[in-house]
């Protein structure tokens, strides 16, 4: 979904860290990845992370090169990206919202991060900044029962449980080099 390929190197914004999952998958695929993360206790127990796995023998040497963590608001930082800062692609995996008549309970580090952290209340806001912000796709990771965020979904990846709904970002042509 997020379009790498063999001879390309991606840069990415992973705008919604959570537990770095995401982004250290991206950093082993090659992609230069800024994982954005807002609440200050998760930020810290990603830092926390990172910090040990830079120590490991097998880890320490590429991944300080490929990922890096900021503590901040993903649709303000997005904001603040001069032309040149600008992102391949931005990524979100906002908390999933609640789905009524679903008996079974998310994985227990959800739970946690749902008390932690309280309803998603702005990732439309977050997907519309994305859009400006990236200069290829962005791509939201929703529940395949989960309507999109925004209208305008180029491409939908469907897994089992989980759909990867891509937005192409419309490149302006330079008529005059």
């Amino acid at each position: 979904a997020i379009g790498v390929t063999p001879r390309v190197s991606r840069t990415v914004v992973d705008a919604t860290a959570g537990l770095g999952v995401d982004a250290f998958m991206m950093a082993c695929l090659d992609c230069r990845v800024t994982s954005i993360e807002r609440s200050p206790a998760v930020y810290e127990l990603l830092v926390d992370g990172f910090r040990r796995a830079v120590e490991d023998p097998e880890l320490g040497g590429w991944l300080p090169e490929y990922l890096r963590f900021v503590h901040a608001d993903a649709e303000a930082y997005l904001a603040s990206l001069s032309h040149e800062e600008r992102p391949d692609v931005v990524y979100l995996d906002p908390m999933y919202p609640h789905v009524d008549g679903k008996s079974a309970l998310p994985k227990k580090e959800m739970q946690i991060f749902r008390k932690l952290l309280g309803p998603d209340t702005d990732s439309a806001r977050v997907l519309e900044r994305a859009l400006h912000a990236a200069t290829d796709r962005v791509v939201v990771k929703r529940p395949n029962e989960a309507p999109a965020l925004l209208e305008g979904v180029t491409h939908a990846f469907v897994g089992k449980t989980a759909r990867y709904d891509m937005y192409a970002v419309v490149r302006q042509s330079r008529i005059s080099e």
